[in-house]
């Protein structure tokens, strides 16, 4: 395996899937984060493949009790009062290394790890979850205490991830992964990894869509808190619904939302229900028409 390694990432979905064959992670807010233990040392890898050890020097002298040739995902997050803080975790990545250091000695960050690539001269990401999993906490759990190296909570249990869900938020927990057993770690999005992330039922002006106007692809709306997104996309019941009401006024021009993403502008008055994210991530689910 070489040098980055492109990752697996969970699909985006509603609510979180039940039935047999499928396990659950506590999903935190930090940064995504590969831990390559080498002959040499220690390297860490970013989701985009960017070599990320000078902000991260905390965890790679941890990554050091490693045996050379283990590989391990997980999430950089940083603690402060008890709290998982997603921007001291980004001051960190942002910071240069001597203000990284200086950052690391205030609040030490710490990596969760919930998977394993590689494992002294085998790869792993072939294996199923199960297999993959009892393998990484075998590595976690040989590291000497305390560690900056942890293993992340996981459960078959529907209802332990339901309890997740609704009493950690205010611990910074972002949401709930779900993995089927039998998954392999697979690069890119995957059904067979799937995320649910903290978020509320609001109603959202229709400022404008994506595609054509009779079949629009998604929406851009305006939040309650004066965000501007796209929502992820329509299914075919939801844009056939909304799809005349925008060809009745035809297009305005267009327009950027706050993350930059470009839509055709819609005339005042449509208000869809949506599924807004109530952490960082502006992450939208259409309902329904109003």
């Amino acid at each position: 395996m070489e040098f980055p390694v492109q990752v697996a990432l969970a699909e985006l979905v509603p609510r979180l899937p039940t039935g047999p064959g499928w396990w659950y992670e506590i999903k935190l807010d930090g940064h995504r984060t590969v831990l390559w233990r080498t002959a040499e040392g220690v390297r860490l890898q970013a989701r985009s493949g960017r070599d990320v050890t000078a902000s991260w020097m905390d965890i790679a002298l941890a990554g050091m009790d490693l045996p050379p040739g283990v590989i391990l995902d997980g999430e950089a997050v940083i603690v402060v009062d008890g709290v998982i803080s997603f921007e001291a975790a980004q001051s960190r990545a942002a910071s240069a290394p001597a203000r990284a250091r200086k950052l690391a000695e205030r609040c030490p960050a710490l990596l969760i790890v919930w998977d394993v690539l590689a494992l002294p001269g085998r790869d792993m990401r072939g294996r199923p979850y199960e297999e993959r999993r009892a393998a990484m906490l075998d590595v976690v759990g040989g590291l000497p205490e305390p560690s900056r190296i942890q293993a992340v909570s996981a459960s078959d249990d529907p209802d332990v991830a339901r309890a997740w869900y609704d009493s950690l938020i205010d611990t910074g927990v972002e949401g709930v992964v779900a993995k089927r057993a039998t998954s392999t770690y697979r690069a890119g999005r995957s059904s067979s990894w799937q995320k649910v992330r903290h978020a509320e039922t609001v109603d959202a002006d229709v400022v404008g869509y994506t595609g054509q106007a009779l079949r629009p692809k998604a929406l851009a709306v305006r939040l309650p808190d004066g965000r501007t997104a796209l929502t992820q996309k329509l299914t075919a019941r939801l844009a056939a619904l909304v799809g005349p009401h925008l060809a009745a006024t035809g297009p305005a021009g267009r327009a950027h939302t706050d993350a930059g993403d470009r839509y055709t502008v819609a005339p005042p008055g449509l208000v869809i229900e949506v599924l807004a994210g109530t952490t960082r991530h502006a992450v939208v689910t259409p309902t329904r028409l109003r």
